[in-house]
């Protein structure tokens, strides 16, 4: 009979200002496809229906986007053996164990508030803060929590 321990993993998600860019881009891009297929049915003479359908599909985008920000995009994975980090372009390493983390410092390169994680090795790992949902101040207390509690 094991005894493990359940292991806890904590998702933070992309903030909601940031989630907001995405719609409003792809909104935009909506609105050029729209454009551009109502072009082609007036010059074409094709008919009008093509242009409900681009609409009808659109919409559904927008929806399954909006759905996938809101409930299923992971910014930072934190478990006990470690962290991943997604969708951030300059995040440098996207993953490392606990135990190869040297500290968790913060850090305003360029005038932008991030969390950098420094690796034994050299490398690191920025995240800016404005990125992930929630409190900037609980989500940096919660990275040295994992990361003391590795360090038992």
């Amino acid at each position: 009979m094991s005894s493990a321990q359940p292991t806890s993993v904590t998702d933070y998600r992309l903030a909601p200002p940031v989630m907001a860019r995405f719609v409003g881009a792809y909104l935009v891009l909506l609105a050029l496809l729209l454009l551009a297929v109502t072009a082609l049915v007036a010059l074409a003479d094709l008919p009008a229906d093509l242009l409900v359908l681009v609409l009808g599909l659109g919409i559904l985008g927008l929806i399954a986007l909006a759905w996938w920000l809101r409930s299923r995009l992971v910014v930072v994975r934190l478990t006990e053996a470690g962290y991943q980090v997604r969708m951030i372009r300059a995040a440098g390493a996207t993953e490392a164990r606990w135990s190869e983390v040297e500290d968790a410092v913060a850090a305003a390169p360029s005038g932008i508030e991030c969390l950098v994680l420094r690796l034994r090795d050299g490398r690191s790992t920025t995240i800016p803060v404005q990125l992930v949902a929630g409190d900037k101040d609980d989500f940096a207390r919660d990275v040295r929590a994992h990361l003391q509690r590795a360090a038992r």
